[in-house]
């Protein structure tokens, strides 16, 4: 059997028999009471439980994540990797452990294969610290993150560090990392609440707008636009952090608000004229006010939709939710800062968001407040 016929398996049920089976063993015999987490968490559609036997066709397969102390990192790393090389087995449920070398500067992916020599594996071994500074922006295993170190952190990147799963943690510092990151403090939450809605009541009237000059792709374009972020704030509203484009529908459909809302979302979307479009738009508008006003954070607004001033538009005027959560913050830091919100709510690219240090998205983060402040 070739691992392409091998039965599909998730990939978090693939990383625990490799622990198990492969890892564990190996540690425990050449490293007795070395202290150490096994996981596999951050980056990849399997960490987030969405993975299907078509991701397996890259990066993708027997993976584990091993966090050490950084001196033990510096002392045991690389004699880690090596006894892994030789001592893996060479298959896990008929898929290979071993990845075929990115050599190729066009596909820089790895790709299984099997082998008969030295598995070059995905047992990759960390200084945990190091990882979630690099990750999170701070050392999340030794202290709190402040409200600054949340707007710079990408809800995409805090979905990895939490999600997944951990297989053994000796010293309990990467489970208390990831207790410290599992939701938003409640005055962050409020804050990015008030900023999403913020973000709605700005382009809410243009679905209109766009039809009544002609301008039906544009029109079809802010109705998109406004329905992504109205998946958003349904995952905020739920406390779930927000995955990346790719798995954006996958998370929000496990709300427990998707059988309510799914249905006008997808109309807004499939309409062709500005009346089933601004129709579909307007329900989904009142179904998630009303969930905004379940929760309790403040006193329950109108959630019926109303003309735009003096313009035939129907619309929520979303900055009615927005003011009073805004209203309601107690924390300094957050009071009164412009309602630009998270580095990721106000910024859509790839390589900033999955691609920059903590240090730089912290700077960006401010930039961008400090700039809307100005205004």
């Amino acid at each position: 059997m070739t691992h392409a016929e091998a039965a599909f398996l998730p990939g978090l049920e693939l990383s625990r028999i490799l622990y198990e089976e492969g890892v564990r063993p190996v540690l425990d015999d050449a490293f007795p009471g070395l202290p150490y987490a096994a996981a596999r968490i951050g980056p990849g559609s399997e960490v987030l439980g969405f993975d299907t036997a078509r991701s397996a066709d890259h990066d993708w397969g027997p993976r584990l994540d091993l966090f050490l102390a950084a001196d033990d990192v510096a002392a045991h790393g690389e004699a880690i990797r090596r006894l892994l090389a030789d001592r893996l087995p060479k298959e896990i449920r008929g898929w290979p452990t071993h990845f075929r070398p990115a050599d190729d500067p066009l596909d820089p992916v790895g790709h299984l294969e099997r082998t008969e020599g030295p598995v070059n594996h995905r047992v990759s071994t960390y200084d945990l610290g190091g990882w979630l500074t690099r990750e999170a922006g701070f050392d999340a295993s030794t202290a709190e993150p402040a409200v600054r170190d949340w707007l710079a952190m990408p809800q995409q990147r805090l979905a990895g560090i939490t999600g997944g799963a951990v297989f053994h943690d000796g010293p309990g510092l990467l489970t208390a990392a990831r207790r410290r990151l599992a939701r938003y403090p409640e005055q962050v939450w409020r804050y990015l609440l008030a900023c999403q809605w913020q973000r709605i009541s700005q382009e809410e009237a243009f679905v209109g707008r766009c039809a009544e000059v002609g301008d039906e792709l544009g029109s079809a374009v802010v109705a998109a636009r406004l329905v992504r972020d109205l998946m958003r704030l349904g995952l905020l509203l739920e406390r779930r952090y927000w995955p990346y484009s790719k798995w954006l529908g996958s998370a929000f459909a496990q709300l427990d608000a998707a059988e309510r809302l799914l249905p006008s979302l997808r109309g807004a979307l499939a309409a062709t004229d500005l009346p089933e479009r601004e129709r579909h738009l307007c329900a989904a508008y009142e179904a998630v006010a009303i969930r905004q006003n379940a929760s309790g954070l403040v006193d329950p607004v109108d959630p019926s939709p109303r003309p735009y001033h003096g313009r035939p538009f129907l619309v929520l005027h979303a900055e009615r939710f927005a003011r009073p959560l805004a209203a309601s913050l107690t924390d300094p830091e957050l009071r009164g800062r412009p309602l630009t919100g998270a580095v990721d709510q106000w910024a859509d690219s790839t390589d900033l968001l999955t691609g920059a240090g903590g240090d730089a998205l912290r700077a960006a983060a401010e930039a961008a407040g400090a700039a809307t402040a100005r205004r």
